[in-house]
Protein backbone atom coordinates (compact mmCIF):
# COMPACT_ATOMS: atom_id res chain seq x y z
CA UNK A 1 0.00 0.00 0.00
CA UNK A 2 2.84 2.35 0.92
CA UNK A 3 4.54 1.66 -2.42
CA UNK A 4 1.27 2.33 -4.25
CA UNK A 5 0.85 5.69 -2.47
CA UNK A 6 4.47 6.61 -3.23
CA UNK A 7 3.97 5.84 -6.92
CA UNK A 8 0.76 7.86 -7.00
CA UNK A 9 2.51 10.74 -5.26
CA UNK A 10 5.38 10.58 -7.77
CA UNK A 11 2.98 10.60 -10.73
CA UNK A 12 1.10 13.52 -9.19
CA UNK A 13 4.31 15.54 -8.80
CA UNK A 14 5.37 14.73 -12.36
CA UNK A 15 1.99 15.90 -13.66
CA UNK A 16 2.06 19.03 -11.53
CA UNK A 17 5.48 19.98 -12.87
CA UNK A 18 4.06 20.39 -16.37
CA UNK A 19 0.93 22.29 -15.31
CA UNK A 20 1.46 26.05 -15.48
CA UNK A 21 -1.01 28.54 -14.02
CA UNK A 22 -1.21 31.62 -16.23
CA UNK A 23 -4.03 33.23 -14.30
CA UNK A 24 -6.52 32.98 -17.14
CA UNK A 25 -5.84 29.29 -17.77
CA UNK A 26 -3.89 26.29 -16.51
CA UNK A 27 -1.97 24.51 -19.27
CA UNK A 28 -0.54 21.02 -18.96
CA UNK A 29 2.55 20.36 -21.04
CA UNK A 30 4.26 17.16 -22.08
CA UNK A 31 7.75 16.00 -21.16
CA UNK A 32 9.71 14.34 -23.95
CA UNK A 33 12.29 11.58 -23.56
CA UNK A 34 14.91 14.13 -24.67
CA UNK A 35 14.52 16.00 -21.39
CA UNK A 36 12.62 18.84 -23.03
CA UNK A 37 9.11 19.79 -21.91
CA UNK A 38 6.81 21.38 -24.45
CA UNK A 39 3.58 23.31 -24.15
CA UNK A 40 1.78 23.57 -27.47
CA UNK A 41 -1.19 25.63 -28.56
CA UNK A 42 -1.48 28.04 -25.63
CA UNK A 43 -3.52 31.16 -26.21
CA UNK A 44 -1.70 34.46 -25.81
CA UNK A 45 -4.67 36.55 -26.96
CA UNK A 46 -8.42 36.28 -27.35
CA UNK A 47 -9.73 34.72 -30.59
CA UNK A 48 -9.71 37.59 -33.16
CA UNK A 49 -13.12 36.71 -34.55
CA UNK A 50 -16.51 38.43 -34.81
CA UNK A 51 -16.20 42.01 -33.62
CA UNK A 52 -12.48 41.42 -33.02
CA UNK A 53 -11.83 40.80 -36.72
CA UNK A 54 -9.51 43.63 -37.79
CA UNK A 55 -9.17 44.70 -34.13
CA UNK A 56 -6.02 44.96 -32.05
CA UNK A 57 -5.27 41.80 -30.04
CA UNK A 58 -7.06 41.48 -26.71
CA UNK A 59 -5.98 39.58 -23.61
CA UNK A 60 -6.98 35.90 -23.59
CA UNK A 61 -10.29 34.95 -22.04
CA UNK A 62 -10.35 32.97 -18.77
CA UNK A 63 -11.07 29.26 -18.97
CA UNK A 64 -11.63 26.82 -16.11
CA UNK A 65 -9.91 23.50 -15.61
CA UNK A 66 -6.59 22.17 -16.81
CA UNK A 67 -6.12 22.61 -20.56
CA UNK A 68 -4.01 20.03 -22.41
CA UNK A 69 -1.19 21.81 -24.26
CA UNK A 70 -0.18 18.87 -26.42
CA UNK A 71 -1.22 19.97 -29.92
CA UNK A 72 -0.23 22.95 -32.03
CA UNK A 73 -2.94 25.55 -32.50
CA UNK A 74 -4.31 26.42 -35.92
CA UNK A 75 -2.09 28.70 -38.01
CA UNK A 76 -3.41 32.03 -39.25
CA UNK A 77 -5.24 32.14 -42.58
CA UNK A 78 -2.92 32.89 -45.53
CA UNK A 79 -3.66 34.96 -48.60
CA UNK A 80 -4.83 32.58 -51.32
CA UNK A 81 -3.17 31.99 -54.68
CA UNK A 82 -6.46 32.49 -56.53
CA UNK A 83 -10.06 33.50 -55.91
CA UNK A 84 -12.67 31.07 -54.68
CA UNK A 85 -10.48 29.23 -52.19
CA UNK A 86 -11.84 28.12 -48.83
CA UNK A 87 -9.87 28.41 -45.61
CA UNK A 88 -7.15 25.75 -45.93
CA UNK A 89 -6.95 22.80 -43.60
CA UNK A 90 -5.00 23.55 -40.45
CA UNK A 91 -5.71 27.28 -40.66
CA UNK A 92 -8.29 29.32 -38.80
CA UNK A 93 -9.15 32.89 -37.96
CA UNK A 94 -8.81 31.76 -34.33
CA UNK A 95 -5.05 31.36 -34.51
CA UNK A 96 -3.29 33.38 -31.82
CA UNK A 97 -1.43 30.51 -30.17
CA UNK A 98 2.14 30.02 -29.04
CA UNK A 99 4.36 27.05 -28.22
CA UNK A 100 7.09 26.86 -25.59
CA UNK A 101 9.98 24.41 -25.39
CA UNK A 102 12.07 24.32 -22.21
CA UNK A 103 14.59 22.02 -20.54
CA UNK A 104 12.56 19.92 -18.11
CA UNK A 105 15.07 20.54 -15.33
CA UNK A 106 14.75 24.31 -15.75
CA UNK A 107 11.02 24.17 -15.11
CA UNK A 108 11.45 21.86 -12.14
CA UNK A 109 14.22 23.97 -10.57
CA UNK A 110 12.61 27.32 -11.46
CA UNK A 111 15.70 28.43 -13.38
CA UNK A 112 15.79 31.64 -15.37
CA UNK A 113 17.24 30.76 -18.75
CA UNK A 114 17.77 32.89 -21.89
CA UNK A 115 14.71 32.98 -24.17
CA UNK A 116 14.69 32.74 -27.96
CA UNK A 117 11.55 34.42 -29.32
CA UNK A 118 11.20 33.34 -32.95
CA UNK A 119 9.06 35.29 -35.46
CA UNK A 120 8.23 33.22 -38.50
CA UNK A 121 8.25 34.53 -42.07
CA UNK A 122 5.77 34.41 -44.92
CA UNK A 123 5.72 37.84 -46.55
CA UNK A 124 3.02 38.97 -44.08
CA UNK A 125 0.78 36.81 -46.29
CA UNK A 126 1.12 33.50 -44.44
CA UNK A 127 2.66 31.75 -41.44
CA UNK A 128 5.39 30.06 -43.47
CA UNK A 129 7.46 28.52 -40.66
CA UNK A 130 4.83 27.16 -38.30
CA UNK A 131 5.39 24.75 -35.46
CA UNK A 132 9.18 24.58 -35.55
CA UNK A 133 10.50 22.25 -32.85
CA UNK A 134 12.80 23.97 -30.37
CA UNK A 135 14.33 20.74 -29.06
CA UNK A 136 17.36 20.84 -31.38
CA UNK A 137 18.36 24.36 -30.34
CA UNK A 138 17.87 23.59 -26.67
CA UNK A 139 20.07 20.50 -26.89
CA UNK A 140 22.70 22.42 -28.87
CA UNK A 141 22.78 25.01 -26.07
CA UNK A 142 23.40 22.39 -23.41
CA UNK A 143 19.85 22.74 -22.06
CA UNK A 144 20.50 26.42 -21.47
CA UNK A 145 17.62 28.18 -23.20
CA UNK A 146 13.86 28.35 -23.66
CA UNK A 147 12.30 28.61 -27.14
CA UNK A 148 9.06 30.42 -27.98
CA UNK A 149 7.30 30.16 -31.36
CA UNK A 150 3.92 31.68 -32.21
CA UNK A 151 1.44 32.69 -34.90
CA UNK A 152 0.42 36.18 -35.91
CA UNK A 153 -2.31 37.41 -38.25
CA UNK A 154 -1.39 37.94 -41.89
CA UNK A 155 -3.02 39.15 -45.11
CA UNK A 156 -6.12 41.33 -44.59
CA UNK A 157 -6.75 39.69 -41.21
CA UNK A 158 -3.52 41.22 -39.94
CA UNK A 159 -2.77 44.11 -42.30
CA UNK A 160 -5.92 45.50 -43.93
CA UNK A 161 -5.56 49.27 -44.13
CA UNK A 162 -7.64 52.19 -45.27
CA UNK A 163 -9.55 55.14 -43.87
CA UNK A 164 -12.37 52.91 -42.61
CA UNK A 165 -9.95 50.62 -40.78
CA UNK A 166 -8.08 53.54 -39.27
CA UNK A 167 -11.31 55.05 -37.91
CA UNK A 168 -13.27 51.93 -36.99
CA UNK A 169 -10.75 49.18 -36.31
CA UNK A 170 -6.98 48.90 -35.95
CA UNK A 171 -3.97 49.04 -38.26
CA UNK A 172 -0.95 46.73 -38.21
CA UNK A 173 -2.65 44.03 -36.20
CA UNK A 174 -0.13 41.39 -37.24
CA UNK A 175 2.64 43.49 -35.69
CA UNK A 176 0.47 44.14 -32.66
CA UNK A 177 0.01 40.37 -32.29
CA UNK A 178 3.80 40.09 -32.10
CA UNK A 179 3.92 42.86 -29.52
CA UNK A 180 1.18 41.12 -27.54
CA UNK A 181 3.18 37.88 -27.58
CA UNK A 182 6.29 39.71 -26.37
CA UNK A 183 4.35 41.25 -23.49
CA UNK A 184 2.94 37.79 -22.69
CA UNK A 185 6.51 36.50 -22.49
CA UNK A 186 7.44 39.28 -20.09
CA UNK A 187 4.55 38.33 -17.83
CA UNK A 188 4.66 34.54 -17.98
CA UNK A 189 7.95 33.12 -19.28
CA UNK A 190 9.48 32.76 -15.81
CA UNK A 191 6.87 30.06 -15.11
CA UNK A 192 8.50 27.99 -17.86
CA UNK A 193 12.08 28.49 -16.68
CA UNK A 194 12.75 31.54 -18.86
CA UNK A 195 14.27 34.89 -17.96
CA UNK A 196 12.06 37.81 -19.02
CA UNK A 197 15.13 40.07 -18.81
CA UNK A 198 16.98 37.97 -21.39
CA UNK A 199 14.74 37.66 -24.44
CA UNK A 200 16.46 37.48 -27.82
CA UNK A 201 14.44 38.07 -30.99
CA UNK A 202 14.90 35.76 -33.94
CA UNK A 203 13.13 35.68 -37.26
CA UNK A 204 13.41 35.06 -40.97
CA UNK A 205 12.19 37.00 -44.01
CA UNK A 206 8.97 38.77 -42.94
CA UNK A 207 9.87 37.65 -39.42
CA UNK A 208 13.19 39.44 -39.82
CA UNK A 209 11.34 42.44 -41.28
CA UNK A 210 9.28 42.29 -38.10
CA UNK A 211 12.51 42.49 -36.11
CA UNK A 212 13.51 45.72 -37.88
CA UNK A 213 9.99 47.03 -37.30
CA UNK A 214 10.16 46.13 -33.60
CA UNK A 215 13.62 47.68 -33.32
CA UNK A 216 12.20 50.92 -34.76
CA UNK A 217 8.68 50.66 -33.28
CA UNK A 218 7.24 53.87 -31.87
CA UNK A 219 10.25 55.70 -33.30
CA UNK A 220 12.78 53.44 -31.59
CA UNK A 221 11.29 53.42 -28.10
CA UNK A 222 12.94 50.75 -25.94
CA UNK A 223 10.22 49.05 -23.92
CA UNK A 224 12.61 46.48 -22.46
CA UNK A 225 10.94 43.60 -24.28
CA UNK A 226 14.19 42.13 -25.66
CA UNK A 227 17.95 42.43 -25.28
CA UNK A 228 19.24 41.35 -28.72
CA UNK A 229 18.04 40.32 -32.17
CA UNK A 230 19.10 37.94 -34.94
CA UNK A 231 17.48 38.70 -38.32
CA UNK A 232 17.74 36.22 -41.19
CA UNK A 233 17.13 37.66 -44.66
CA UNK A 234 15.54 40.87 -43.37
CA UNK A 235 12.89 41.79 -45.93
CA UNK A 236 12.47 45.43 -47.00
CA UNK A 237 9.26 45.47 -49.02
CA UNK A 238 7.32 48.66 -49.76
CA UNK A 239 5.50 50.20 -46.79
CA UNK A 240 2.41 52.21 -47.74
CA UNK A 241 0.52 54.76 -45.70
CA UNK A 242 -3.23 54.61 -45.05
CA UNK A 243 -4.17 56.65 -48.12
CA UNK A 244 -1.94 54.59 -50.41
CA UNK A 245 -3.46 51.38 -49.00
CA UNK A 246 -7.03 52.45 -49.69
CA UNK A 247 -7.11 50.76 -53.11
CA UNK A 248 -6.70 47.31 -51.52
CA UNK A 249 -9.49 47.97 -49.03
CA UNK A 250 -11.78 49.21 -51.79
CA UNK A 251 -10.99 46.21 -53.98
CA UNK A 252 -11.80 43.77 -51.16
CA UNK A 253 -15.03 45.60 -50.41
CA UNK A 254 -16.07 45.41 -54.06
CA UNK A 255 -15.06 41.76 -54.47
CA UNK A 256 -17.12 40.72 -51.43
CA UNK A 257 -20.15 42.81 -52.51
CA UNK A 258 -19.79 44.90 -49.34
CA UNK A 259 -19.73 48.04 -51.50
CA UNK A 260 -23.53 48.08 -51.37
CA UNK A 261 -23.45 48.39 -47.57
CA UNK A 262 -23.65 51.72 -45.77
CA UNK A 263 -20.93 50.45 -43.40
CA UNK A 264 -18.40 48.54 -45.45
CA UNK A 265 -16.17 47.70 -42.46
CA UNK A 266 -19.08 46.18 -40.54
CA UNK A 267 -19.99 44.21 -43.66
CA UNK A 268 -16.48 42.81 -43.93
CA UNK A 269 -16.53 41.92 -40.23
CA UNK A 270 -19.84 40.13 -40.55
CA UNK A 271 -18.86 38.02 -43.56
CA UNK A 272 -18.55 34.28 -43.10
CA UNK A 273 -14.83 33.60 -42.99
CA UNK A 274 -14.97 31.45 -46.14
CA UNK A 275 -16.79 34.19 -48.03
CA UNK A 276 -14.04 36.61 -47.04
CA UNK A 277 -11.31 34.11 -47.80
CA UNK A 278 -12.61 33.49 -51.34
CA UNK A 279 -11.63 37.08 -52.16
CA UNK A 280 -8.42 37.15 -50.11
CA UNK A 281 -5.97 37.35 -53.02
CA UNK A 282 -3.18 39.60 -54.23
CA UNK A 283 -4.22 42.42 -56.54
CA UNK A 284 -2.02 44.74 -58.60
CA UNK A 285 -0.91 48.07 -57.21
CA UNK A 286 -2.52 51.01 -59.05
CA UNK A 287 -0.87 51.35 -62.46
CA UNK A 288 1.07 48.09 -62.20
CA UNK A 289 1.02 45.52 -65.00
CA UNK A 290 0.69 42.53 -62.69
CA UNK A 291 0.22 41.35 -59.12
CA UNK A 292 2.90 41.71 -56.46
CA UNK A 293 4.08 38.67 -54.58
CA UNK A 294 2.65 40.21 -51.42
CA UNK A 295 -0.12 42.79 -51.22
CA UNK A 296 -0.83 43.28 -47.53
CA UNK A 297 1.86 44.38 -45.13
CA UNK A 298 2.86 46.91 -42.49
CA UNK A 299 1.34 50.35 -42.84
CA UNK A 300 2.73 53.72 -41.79
CA UNK A 301 0.25 54.53 -39.03
CA UNK A 302 2.24 57.38 -37.39
CA UNK A 303 2.27 55.38 -34.16
CA UNK A 304 3.70 51.87 -34.17
CA UNK A 305 5.20 52.41 -37.65
CA UNK A 306 6.03 56.09 -37.94
CA UNK A 307 8.06 56.12 -41.16
CA UNK A 308 9.92 54.02 -43.73
CA UNK A 309 12.35 51.55 -42.17
CA UNK A 310 15.40 52.96 -43.96
CA UNK A 311 14.62 56.49 -42.81
CA UNK A 312 14.00 55.51 -39.20
CA UNK A 313 17.33 53.72 -38.93
CA UNK A 314 19.26 56.44 -40.73
CA UNK A 315 17.71 58.97 -38.35
CA UNK A 316 18.90 56.93 -35.36
CA UNK A 317 15.40 55.94 -34.29
CA UNK A 318 16.03 52.35 -33.31
CA UNK A 319 16.68 50.26 -30.20
CA UNK A 320 20.40 49.82 -29.55
CA UNK A 321 20.97 46.13 -28.76
CA UNK A 322 23.45 43.55 -30.13
CA UNK A 323 22.31 42.35 -33.56
CA UNK A 324 22.93 39.79 -36.28
CA UNK A 325 21.85 40.48 -39.85
CA UNK A 326 22.57 38.30 -42.84
CA UNK A 327 21.52 36.69 -46.07
CA UNK A 328 21.87 33.79 -48.46
CA UNK A 329 23.82 33.93 -51.72
CA UNK A 330 20.78 33.51 -53.98
CA UNK A 331 18.06 35.42 -52.16
CA UNK A 332 15.89 36.11 -55.20
CA UNK A 333 15.68 32.76 -57.01
CA UNK A 334 12.56 31.54 -55.19
CA UNK A 335 10.63 34.68 -56.16
CA UNK A 336 11.44 35.73 -59.73
CA UNK A 337 9.52 33.74 -62.38
CA UNK A 338 11.81 31.15 -63.91
CA UNK A 339 10.46 32.06 -67.33
CA UNK A 340 12.01 35.55 -67.21
CA UNK A 341 13.56 35.81 -70.66
CA UNK A 342 13.98 39.55 -71.28
CA UNK A 343 14.93 42.79 -69.61
CA UNK A 344 11.34 44.01 -70.01
CA UNK A 345 10.01 40.96 -68.18
CA UNK A 346 12.52 41.50 -65.38
CA UNK A 347 11.60 45.19 -65.12
CA UNK A 348 7.90 44.38 -65.02
CA UNK A 349 8.46 41.95 -62.17
CA UNK A 350 10.41 44.54 -60.19
CA UNK A 351 7.86 47.28 -60.75
CA UNK A 352 5.03 44.94 -59.73
CA UNK A 353 6.80 44.54 -56.36
CA UNK A 354 7.83 48.17 -55.88
CA UNK A 355 5.05 50.41 -57.26
CA UNK A 356 7.04 53.63 -56.81
CA UNK A 357 10.00 52.38 -58.86
CA UNK A 358 10.60 54.87 -61.68
CA UNK A 359 12.21 54.44 -65.10
CA UNK A 360 15.34 56.22 -63.88
CA UNK A 361 15.69 53.59 -61.15
CA UNK A 362 15.19 50.78 -63.65
CA UNK A 363 17.74 52.21 -66.06
CA UNK A 364 20.40 52.14 -63.35
CA UNK A 365 19.34 48.70 -62.07
CA UNK A 366 19.42 47.32 -65.62
CA UNK A 367 22.95 48.61 -66.10
CA UNK A 368 24.08 46.89 -62.88
CA UNK A 369 22.30 43.55 -63.23
CA UNK A 370 20.59 42.99 -66.56
CA UNK A 371 23.13 43.50 -69.32
CA UNK A 372 23.33 40.84 -72.01
CA UNK A 373 26.65 39.48 -70.74
CA UNK A 374 25.05 38.74 -67.34
CA UNK A 375 22.51 36.23 -68.65
CA UNK A 376 22.78 32.65 -67.38
CA UNK A 377 21.52 29.31 -68.62
CA UNK A 378 19.71 26.86 -66.35
CA UNK A 379 17.24 24.04 -67.08
CA UNK A 380 13.73 25.27 -67.96
CA UNK A 381 14.69 28.87 -67.17
CA UNK A 382 14.80 32.09 -69.14
CA UNK A 383 18.22 33.71 -69.56
CA UNK A 384 17.31 36.69 -67.37
CA UNK A 385 15.95 34.63 -64.45
CA UNK A 386 19.17 34.53 -62.47
CA UNK A 387 20.28 38.16 -63.08
CA UNK A 388 16.77 39.39 -62.22
CA UNK A 389 16.90 37.19 -59.11
CA UNK A 390 20.20 38.77 -58.12
CA UNK A 391 18.71 42.24 -58.53
CA UNK A 392 15.59 41.43 -56.51
CA UNK A 393 17.61 39.62 -53.85
CA UNK A 394 19.87 42.61 -53.30
CA UNK A 395 17.08 45.22 -53.44
CA UNK A 396 14.84 43.49 -50.93
CA UNK A 397 17.17 41.46 -48.72
CA UNK A 398 20.95 41.63 -49.01
CA UNK A 399 21.57 45.37 -49.28
CA UNK A 400 19.17 46.22 -46.44
CA UNK A 401 21.06 43.75 -44.25
CA UNK A 402 24.38 45.30 -45.15
CA UNK A 403 22.99 48.75 -44.38
CA UNK A 404 21.58 47.66 -41.02
CA UNK A 405 24.93 46.21 -39.99
CA UNK A 406 26.69 49.44 -40.96
CA UNK A 407 24.20 51.56 -39.01
CA UNK A 408 24.60 49.50 -35.84
CA UNK A 409 28.38 49.48 -36.14
CA UNK A 410 28.38 53.26 -36.57
CA UNK A 411 26.26 53.53 -33.42
CA UNK A 412 28.88 51.58 -31.50
CA UNK A 413 26.61 48.59 -30.97
CA UNK A 414 27.92 45.01 -31.46
CA UNK A 415 26.86 44.00 -34.98
CA UNK A 416 27.55 40.77 -36.85
CA UNK A 417 26.68 39.90 -40.44
CA UNK A 418 26.69 36.60 -42.31
CA UNK A 419 26.75 35.40 -45.91
CA UNK A 420 25.25 31.91 -45.98
CA UNK A 421 26.69 30.04 -48.97
CA UNK A 422 26.18 26.34 -48.21
CA UNK A 423 25.83 24.57 -51.55
CA UNK A 424 23.51 21.67 -52.34
CA UNK A 425 24.30 19.92 -55.63
CA UNK A 426 20.71 19.59 -56.83
CA UNK A 427 19.91 23.23 -56.05
CA UNK A 428 23.11 24.46 -57.68
CA UNK A 429 22.33 22.49 -60.85
CA UNK A 430 18.76 23.82 -61.03
CA UNK A 431 19.91 27.40 -60.51
CA UNK A 432 18.00 27.90 -57.25
CA UNK A 433 21.34 27.91 -55.46
CA UNK A 434 21.61 28.82 -51.79
CA UNK A 435 18.07 30.06 -51.62
CA UNK A 436 16.15 32.41 -49.35
CA UNK A 437 16.16 31.33 -45.65
CA UNK A 438 17.57 27.84 -46.33
CA UNK A 439 19.82 28.37 -43.29
CA UNK A 440 16.80 27.79 -41.04
CA UNK A 441 17.43 24.07 -41.52
CA UNK A 442 20.93 24.40 -40.12
CA UNK A 443 19.96 26.64 -37.21
CA UNK A 444 17.04 24.54 -36.00
CA UNK A 445 18.30 21.21 -37.32
CA UNK A 446 16.78 19.68 -40.48
CA UNK A 447 14.44 17.38 -38.53
CA UNK A 448 12.88 20.31 -36.65
CA UNK A 449 11.65 22.54 -39.49
CA UNK A 450 8.65 20.55 -40.67
CA UNK A 451 10.29 19.06 -43.75
CA UNK A 452 11.76 20.60 -46.87
CA UNK A 453 15.43 20.68 -45.91
CA UNK A 454 17.76 19.90 -48.80
CA UNK A 455 18.75 16.24 -48.73
CA UNK A 456 22.41 17.17 -48.30
CA UNK A 457 21.70 18.51 -44.80
CA UNK A 458 21.45 14.87 -43.71
CA UNK A 459 24.78 13.85 -45.26
CA UNK A 460 27.31 16.01 -47.13
CA UNK A 461 26.18 19.23 -45.42
CA UNK A 462 25.35 17.69 -42.04
CA UNK A 463 28.46 19.27 -40.51
CA UNK A 464 27.12 22.79 -41.05
CA UNK A 465 24.33 22.17 -38.52
CA UNK A 466 26.49 22.20 -35.36
CA UNK A 467 28.40 25.18 -36.75
CA UNK A 468 25.25 27.28 -37.15
CA UNK A 469 23.70 26.01 -33.94
CA UNK A 470 26.90 26.89 -32.10
CA UNK A 471 26.89 30.49 -33.34
CA UNK A 472 23.15 30.94 -32.77
CA UNK A 473 22.90 29.39 -29.32
CA UNK A 474 25.99 31.34 -28.26
CA UNK A 475 24.39 34.59 -29.39
CA UNK A 476 21.09 33.74 -27.74
CA UNK A 477 22.67 32.82 -24.41
CA UNK A 478 25.61 35.26 -24.23
CA UNK A 479 24.72 37.98 -26.79
CA UNK A 480 27.89 37.09 -28.69
CA UNK A 481 28.07 34.36 -31.38
CA UNK A 482 31.62 33.48 -30.35
CA UNK A 483 31.44 32.82 -26.62
CA UNK A 484 30.11 29.29 -26.94
CA UNK A 485 30.62 28.58 -30.62
CA UNK A 486 31.69 25.16 -31.87
CA UNK A 487 35.41 24.97 -30.94
CA UNK A 488 36.42 24.17 -34.53
CA UNK A 489 34.50 27.16 -35.94
CA UNK A 490 36.34 30.38 -36.81
CA UNK A 491 35.76 33.51 -34.77
CA UNK A 492 32.88 35.55 -36.16
CA UNK A 493 34.21 39.09 -36.16
CA UNK A 494 31.98 42.13 -35.92
CA UNK A 495 31.06 44.17 -38.99
CA UNK A 496 33.61 46.85 -38.17
CA UNK A 497 33.98 50.49 -39.14
CA UNK A 498 36.14 52.60 -41.43
CA UNK A 499 39.04 50.49 -42.77
CA UNK A 500 37.78 47.40 -40.95
CA UNK A 501 34.20 47.75 -42.20
CA UNK A 502 32.14 45.34 -44.29
CA UNK A 503 33.47 42.25 -42.53
CA UNK A 504 31.06 39.31 -42.46
CA UNK A 505 31.31 35.57 -42.01
CA UNK A 506 31.15 33.39 -45.11
CA UNK A 507 29.40 30.13 -44.15
CA UNK A 508 29.94 27.01 -46.23
CA UNK A 509 30.53 23.41 -45.19
CA UNK A 510 34.25 22.99 -44.59
CA UNK A 511 35.03 26.51 -45.81
CA UNK A 512 33.58 28.86 -43.18
CA UNK A 513 35.73 31.98 -42.79
CA UNK A 514 35.63 35.75 -42.53
CA UNK A 515 35.29 37.72 -45.76
CA UNK A 516 35.02 41.34 -46.82
CA UNK A 517 32.08 42.43 -48.96
CA UNK A 518 33.30 42.95 -52.52
CA UNK A 519 33.65 46.45 -53.89
CA UNK A 520 31.16 45.52 -56.63
CA UNK A 521 28.46 44.54 -54.17
CA UNK A 522 29.17 47.57 -52.00
CA UNK A 523 28.74 49.84 -55.03
CA UNK A 524 25.44 48.23 -55.99
CA UNK A 525 24.16 48.38 -52.42
CA UNK A 526 25.20 52.00 -52.02
CA UNK A 527 22.93 52.90 -54.93
CA UNK A 528 20.05 50.69 -53.80
CA UNK A 529 20.21 52.06 -50.28
CA UNK A 530 20.18 55.61 -51.67
CA UNK A 531 16.85 54.94 -53.39
CA UNK A 532 15.37 52.92 -50.52
CA UNK A 533 13.03 55.69 -49.38
CA UNK A 534 12.04 56.32 -53.02
CA UNK A 535 10.99 52.65 -53.14
CA UNK A 536 9.06 53.08 -49.87
CA UNK A 537 11.31 50.65 -48.00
Amino acid sequence: MAIFLYICSFISLALASTVVDLGYANYEGHTLSSGVTQWLGMRFAAPPVGELRFAAPQDPLPVKGIQPAIEHGSICIPTASSEGRAVPAGASEDCLFLDIYAPSAAVKDSKKLPVYFFIQGGGFAGNSNPNYNGTGLIKASGDNMVVVTFNYRVGPYGFLAGEEVEKGASLNNGLKDQHQALKWVQKHISKFGGDPKHVVLGGDSAGAASITLLLSAYGGKDEGLFVAAAAESQSFGPVLNVTESQFAYNALVTATACDSSSNTLACLRNLDVNALQQQNVNRPYPGAKGKPLYLYGPTIDEDLVVDYTYRLFHDGKFVKVPVIFGDDTNEGTKFVPKSTSSVDAADTFLQNQFPSMKQAHLTKINSMYLTEDQTETFPSAGPYWRPASTAYGEIRYICPGIDMSSIYAAAGVPSWNYHYAVQDTANENSGVGTFHTVELNAIWGPTNTGGGAPASYYNTNADIVPVMQGYWTSFITSLDPNTKRLPSSPKWETWGQDGDAYRRIFIRTGETKMETVSEEQRTRCKYLTSIGVDLQQ
